[in-house]
């Protein structure tokens, strides 16, 4: 049996904070703790404290930002970190990046550990890119030379080439992950640490930023810990990924099993079927499925209000998203009516006929393009539920299973 190759490995981490203004109130705290030590006892506050749940009021002073956590990562592997905001996600990256300490627990690391925990993090305002690249690397441990030898890479790789010479200050946040991140990957860290940051990045560079990811865990063999809150961007780069919930890990193993958990125990179970603007100027007034219960196979009836003097070219485009945030259908109006809506009446009607949705929840995301030109947009306006039913019409109930593509379905406007 081949030995597991341990380049991380984290040890009953605990995280333990005062809340409150810093400063008050802690003297009476401070010589408390002096005298259980004097004494050789323990922290008598390691005793009290709260979970972490942003969302309740608690009764201590106290709360435990993580709570026991312990994993180990190999050398090579992409563990991905999900949980709520608040969850400890990234209080914990913080201390295996050595920004903080625990305050219990242990962390046992081979090699160099680089962080992208917030934009522009390390960075000198006054200073030029092609210097804090100097800067990072000099922090990483790495020599002049070494960094001389990847600079021209790093440069390209960002994209800021007109811009390496100008203070970092005048940076965009996009320009500045962008430049961060080319630092953290090229200078070939052991273990990589990356926080939400790359969502500032653009559609163009987080496809990059992620294709660099996994050549740097399965080409090069190193070890990245990514945290995000896009589900399909976890599902496509992490080999294992942890849950993290109220400070406390509730579960961990294979990526589609831990989506599914995370999934499942955060969705919002109360569905949305009803969208109505607080501007009457907006093109979409009112949106609402007609439907009480969809099921799959059923038709799925969409009705659209609008503002009839702004409809003149338009066309309406509608996405079903998947809580992957995965784009199951997408539907438009250009493809009837001669290429746009033509009717008198502010009210449009979709029809998705036999939809091929299987169980679970799902969001619709609205778009209104004028002359090609999208004018206006809604995001998760609409959440509704599909439920199981005979779709073949064979006795045989469908089993929830994830969409691996686009599906086709038919549908009509009218």
């Amino acid at each position: 049996m081949k030995k597991k190759d341990i380049i991380l490995k984290v040890e009953n981490i605990s995280k333990q904070y005062r809340l409150g203004l810093v400063g008050t109130g802690t003297i009476s705290h401070d010589l408390n703790r002096w005298w259980y030590k004097i004494r050789g006892k323990g922290d008598p506050y390691l005793k009290v404290g709260d979970t972490n749940d942003r969302t309740s009021k608690g009764d201590s002073d106290y709360v435990w930002a993580l709570k026991g956590v312990d994993f180990e990562v190999e050398r090579g592997e992409v563990l991905g970190i999900i949980g709520k905001n608040g969850a400890g996600k990234s209080t914990l990256l913080k201390i295996l990046s050595k920004v903080t300490g625990p305050t219990t627990g242990e962390i046992k690391t081979k090699g160099r550990i680089a962080s992208l925990l917030e934009v522009g993090t390390g960075f000198h305002g006054e200073m030029t890119g092609r210097e804090n690249i100097f800067l990072n690397g000099a922090i990483l441990g790495m020599t002049k030379s070494e960094i001389s030898s990847k600079i021209n890479e790093i440069i390209e790789f960002s994209g800021c080439e007109r811009y390496i010479d100008t203070p970092v200050k005048r940076y965009s946040s996009g320009m500045t992950v962008r430049l961060a991140f080319a630092v953290a990957a090229f200078l070939e860290p052991e273990i990589l640490v990356i926080d939400e940051v790359l969502a500032v990045g653009d559609a163009e560079f987080q496809k990059k930023a992620i294709g660099k990811m996994q050549d740097i865990s399965r080409g090069e063999g190193r070890t990245v810990l990514f945290v995000s809150h896009n589900m399909a961007a976890v599902k496509n780069l992490c080999t294992r990924a942890i849950v993290l919930e109220n400070g406390s890990s509730s579960f961990e193993g294979e990526v589609e099993e831990c989506i599914e958990y995370y999934i499942s125990n955060n969705k919002n179970k109360e569905t949305k079927l009803y969208y109505s603007a607080n501007n009457k100027d907006n093109i979409l007034q009112n949106i609402e499925i007609k439907n009480k219960l969809v099921a799959s196979g059923s038709n799925i009836n969409i009705c659209f209000n609008l503002n009839v003097k702004a409809i003149n070219l338009t066309n309406v485009h509608l996405g079903i998203y998947n809580f992957n945030d995965e784009k199951v259908l997408h539907i438009s109006s250009e493809y009837f009516n001669n290429g746009y809506i033509k009717t008198s009446s502010d009210v449009l009607n979709c029809v998705i006929e036999r939809n091929p949705l299987t169980q679970g929840l799902y969001y619709v995301n609205v778009g209104v393009v004028s002359n090609k030109v999208e004018v206006e947009r809604l995001k998760k306006c609409l959440v509704f539920e599909v439920v199981n039913s005979d779709f073949f019409n064979c006795g045989i109930i469908l089993k929830p299973a994830s969409i691996k593509a686009k599906a086709l379905a038919e549908y009509k406007w009218y």
